[in-house]
């Protein structure tokens, strides 16, 4: 017997006012329902978080959500400081990495380094005999 899988697809998104108003259908089966998710922009300055990643944090909240219940939901504060928080650990972990040198002495971003004998003189003549 094959499982009806619930899904949530982003159909697009508008503004209103201080909120970015994300548009999901929720596929179950054969039905389609509309579900819409506010995200307050003041918020997502105040914490820090990329524009990118708002529809990523309302389908979390969507998925988490009781289906049927309501059709549509404000994107809660909580949810932001999390990501900012996981955010910032992320950074940090980043910030403490140790830098290598490359094992095979190339400079970072695969260029060679350039050796002073081979650089052209500036301003110097060169005779072809």
């Amino acid at each position: 017997m094959e499982q009806n899988k619930t899904t949530f697809v982003l159909t697009g998104f508008t503004h209103d006012f201080e909120f970015r108003v994300f548009e999901f259908d929720c596929v179950d089966g054969r039905t389609r329902t509309r579900y819409t998710v506010r995200a307050d922009l003041t918020l997502v300055r105040k914490y820090g978080i990329h524009i990118q990643e708002l529809p990523l944090l309302c389908r979390r909240l969507l998925d988490k959500a009781e289906q049927g219940e309501q059709a549509s939901f404000t994107l809660p504060e909580e949810e932001m400081i999390a990501c900012a928080e996981k955010e910032a650990a992320r950074n940090q972990a980043k910030a403490h990495k140790p830098w290598r040198r490359p094992i095979n002495g190339n400079a970072p971003g695969g260029s060679t380094p350039v050796e002073a004998d081979n650089l052209p003189v500036v301003g110097k003549a060169t005779t072809g005999s």
